[in-house]
């Protein structure tokens, strides 16, 4: 650590690197090697280009290594990377917090008014326009940004339908998202599976889970998104046996093989079916069949069926026998459970260690009080 604060250039960071990777550091412990992209992405002397690969290099980044780039991005001449950073943050199952958000709000601004500069803007300039704000959380703008490239005369594509459709889902804009249904219903474009699977991702997350399934259904070619998509929007809605259903059908058929994401659904629909036994069996067999490591989702979503159900013991030694660090949400999970269930004694325990979890993470990233953002911000487009 000492290294790092005699850095004052890139060329330092150069010299060090390597030094950390033949100690073998940066394996150990994301804090070393977070150094470095800190320094790329905060320093005035840093390099995003050399951040990237560093970053794309660590195997399971956490939230504020993918908030350092969303910040090393916004301030660069590459703002509009951010937003891809925060869409893949997104789609590794990391919340975004008010750091995030005040990052994007300011690379908003900017994106705004280098757009409204254009003269004539062509469709890649409107579609970054429109991500922008679907990332950025401002969800109904992106959807009059939509309006008013079409009004310019602007055809839509692919990337347009998908970034529209996303800020639907996140407004609940079910009425929108269904004109957009009707306007691409047998065009090439509606026959795109990444279309498709955005239409049933809009209908779930809209609560209209028979239009969600219909879309589903009519798809000519599906894929593990598809499924994925269909699963965790019956589990949802509290459709527990239809999505448990809809999975042995994956499987049986030998459609998709499962993954990650497929399991958090499953696991979801046994959590709102109160289904322990299930739950149990597809927690196991996650590694045993498919050797899939559980992530902290897969593990929160156990301590949640098991705490549901009263088992608030069993949760506790599932999470004290976890190979990873639990945080502070699985905590708060089990301590949640234990009042349900009057376990007073063992709710302690889990309020200690969630204090104890958020103390250390808020250490390890020499955590201040964030910027305030303004509270539309919680409302955010969700994986698409």
């Amino acid at each position: 650590m000492l290294l790092f604060k005699k850095c004052s250039t890139m060329d330092d960071i150069k010299k060090i690197h390597p030094l950390i990777i033949k100690s073998g550091a940066d394996k150990k412990t994301l804090f070393v090697i977070g150094k470095i992209i800190v320094f790329c992405a905060v320093s005035d002397y840093g390099d995003m280009d050399y951040a990237v690969p560093v970053f794309e290099n660590i195997e399971n980044p956490d939230g504020f290594l993918w908030n350092t780039m969303i910040r090393g991005f916004g301030k660069s001449s590459q703002f509009t990377k951010a937003f891809d950073y925060y869409k893949r943050m997104r789609e590794n199952s990391f919340s975004p917090d008010n750091f995030t958000f005040s990052f994007l709000l300011k690379d908003i601004k900017t994106a705004s008014r280098l757009f409204e500069e254009l003269p004539q803007p062509e469709l890649v300039a409107w579609n970054t326009i429109i991500d922008c704000h679907v990332y950025g959380g401002k969800c109904k703008a992106a959807l009059d940004l939509f309006l008013r490239m079409l009004r310019s005369g602007i055809e839509p594509d692919e990337a347009t339908l998908l970034g529209t459709l996303s800020a639907c889902s996140a407004l609940g804009a079910l009425d929108f998202g269904r004109w957009l249904h009707s306007c691409v219903t047998d065009t090439s474009l509606g026959n795109l599976t990444s279309v498709s699977n955005a239409l049933v991702d809009m209908y779930a997350k809209c609560g209209a889970v028979e239009e969600a399934y219909k879309a589903f259904d009519k798809m000519k070619r599906k894929n593990i998104v598809s499924w994925n998509t269909m699963i965790l929007g019956l589990a949802t809605h509290g459709h527990a046996n239809k999505a448990l259903t809809l999975f042995s059908k994956m499987l049986r058929g030998n459609l998709e093989r499962p993954d990650d994401v497929t399991f958090l659904g499953v696991l979801c629909a046994c959590s709102h079916g109160g289904m322990v036994d299930e739950g149990r069996k597809y927690f196991g067999i996650m590694y045993k069949d498919y050797l899939i490591k559980p992530t902290i989702k897969h593990y929160g979503c156990m301590v949640d069926i098991l705490g549901r159900a009263g088992l608030v013991e069993e949760a506790y030694l599932l999470i004290r026998s976890m190979p990873i660090e639990c945080n502070a949400i699985v905590w708060r999970t089990l301590l949640g459970a234990c009042w349900v269930h009057g376990n007073m004694e063992l709710g302690e325990r889990g309020k200690w260690n969630e204090v104890t979890s958020v103390r250390k993470s808020m250490q390890d990233h020499c955590v201040r009080k964030p910027e305030p953002v303004i509270a539309s911000l919680a409302f955010l487009p969700a994986r698409g």
